[in-house]
């Protein structure tokens, strides 16, 4: 097996996430505010994945010690530095997730429960309860829990899976069809920080990020048939967990539109 052959496995996971009708069913300010609010969880535990990597394939520890592979040291170092350390639309260096928060709150979405759910995480230390004692939405609740568990197997092969197809191999086709007349649609309130964030995780993630991602799946599984059958079977799960998700979302705007 190889990346085209995960690829080609994932195709129609990765088509029913792209045709998915929330795209299209963002059109009132309000159904903006609940998407972002309901991806903003997306947008941090993505943060979470890439830390998971960088402590599985450098040395983040003292006392220092070369890890065993510089080529992949060098994959996970360079993505990190952009995603936690970006240049923001104002100048000044943010992680994305940061931006995504500033974005938030120049467009008008509330950012409160987000911030107080990362709050939550770090009072209780424990991921799992955070997410289980939280009101968060079952497909929020799901998609957390995902994640978290591919980390807290530590197996690298299969958190560069949910990181590489669930995110950075997807993004830009995902977040191309979020942009469609984004600014057409709400000239009312202030998108140029979100449309920023978009259109920079788009340049980045196809570019540079996406193509490092594969490097690092392709290092990871090598001639070994098992890491790439379970590579495939995480990056299915993670592309249905984005399914549920979405689906989640969608229900939450469509209950808008009745009130």
């Amino acid at each position: 097996m190889n990346i085209n052959s995960v690829l080609n496995d994932i195709s129609s996971e990765k088509r029913r996430l792209l045709n998915h009708s929330l795209y299209a069913n963002i059109k009132t300010v309000d159904d903006l505010h609940a998407f972002l609010e309901c991806h903003v969880y997306a947008v941090w535990d993505f943060m979470s994945l890439l830390k998971a990597l960088q402590r599985e394939l450098t040395c983040v520890t003292t006392p220092w010690f070369a890890s065993p592979n510089p080529e992949m040291r060098y994959l996970i170092n360079e993505i990190v530095l952009a995603e936690e350390s970006d240049v923001a639309i104002t100048g000044d260096r943010k992680s994305h997730f940061e931006m995504y928060i500033d974005a938030m709150k120049a467009c008008g979405a509330d950012t409160v429960a987000i911030e107080r759910f990362v709050n939550a995480v770090q009072l209780s230390g424990d991921i799992f309860t955070a997410i289980e004692n939280s009101e968060l939405s079952n497909g929020i609740k799901e998609f957390l829990q995902f994640t978290f568990s591919v980390i807290a197997e530590a197996k690298p092969h299969n958190i560069a899976a949910a990181f590489t197809f669930g995110r950075e191999e997807l993004i830009p086709e995902m977040f191309t069809e979020i942009l469609k007349n984004l600014e057409a649609n709400f000239p009312e309130i202030s998108l140029q920080p979100l449309i920023y964030y978009f259109e920079r995780h788009i340049l980045l993630d196809a570019d540079e990020h996406g193509p490092m991602a594969m490097k690092m799946i392709d290092n990871l599984c090598g001639n070994d048939p098992q890491k790439w059958s379970e590579v495939t079977q995480t990056a299915k799960t993670a592309l249905d967990k984005r399914l549920g998700l979405w689906d989640d979302i969608s229900v939450k705007i469509d209950a808008i539109k009745w009130i």
